[in-house]
């Protein structure tokens, strides 16, 4: 099974240096991608400095902030095109353990199409996120649920992996979605294509290096795309 974890930076330069040595570093073999979009820290030029020691690390450069669901979309294809297996989706701040990559991508080897890295499972927690947040983010799943009667708990989750079969199977060119609404389109898509989704705990940690990217822009998509999706008609990919 080849592996492949998608990484999407802007203005990460405190993070991918450690990230890459984290990721090259699992028991079990991985290669990455990272997505730039021209981060003026020089996230970019880390990620080719590196590139030059370790064969497995890949670097796609855009302009300008374009957004994280078209980020991980570009992922997507270039892993589909280059043959792998098992892909991965996963931020850059250390608030996913890399570690937890294996897990995932071993449920995905027993034959489920998401694998979700799930805070709000039996076993799943969040650390050092202020009450507001937390509260947000809990009851944005919870409203998601209500709305699509998507079965998963952590609806929003931002670490998650997918099969070959299921971005085979889904129109990656008719995702609308492009901040963190995009995570929810992702696996309600897959859901309604009748693909298999798991949830597997996970312990999220608040960054402590860098600058979140969440706006108030991404939210507000998030939450009115959430009342269209169960009108949509969801299609296989041609």
């Amino acid at each position: 099974m080849r592996r492949l974890v998608i990484i999407p930076t802007y203005n990460e330069k405190e993070n991918i240096a450690k990230m890459i040595a984290r990721v090259f570093s699992l028991p079990e073999p991985f290669e990455m991608l990272v997505i730039d979009d021209g981060s003026p820290d020089g996230t970019a030029a880390i990620v080719k400095e590196h590139q030059q020691k370790i064969p497995g690390l890949h670097l796609v450069e855009r302009t300008g902030k374009l957004g994280l669901g078209t980020a991980y979309l570009t992922g997507f294809r270039w892993g589909l095109e280059h043959g792998f297996d098992c892909i991965c989706e996963m931020d850059c701040d250390f608030s996913h353990n890399p570690d937890d990559l294996v897990r995932l991508c071993a449920a995905a080897a027993e034959g489920y199409d998401v694998v979700v890295g799930s805070r709000y499972v039996k076993g799943g927690k969040v650390v050092n996120w202020p009450l507001s947040r937390l509260m947000i983010s809990y009851f944005g799943s919870t409203y998601t649920r209500l709305v699509t009667r998507l079965p998963l708990h952590d609806t929003t989750a931002g670490f998650v992996c997918y099969s070959r079969r299921a971005l085979e199977t889904i129109d990656l060119d008719a995702v609308r979605m492009k901040g963190y609404g995009f995570q929810i389109e992702m696996k309600y898509t897959a859901w309604r294509l009748g693909l298999r989704l798991r949830e597997i705990p996970i312990v999220f940690v608040e960054r402590t290096e860098g600058t979140s990217k969440m706006s108030g822009g991404i939210f507000r998509e998030a939450l009115f795309g959430v009342l269209g999706l169960p009108f949509r008609k969801i299609r296989r990919r041609p």
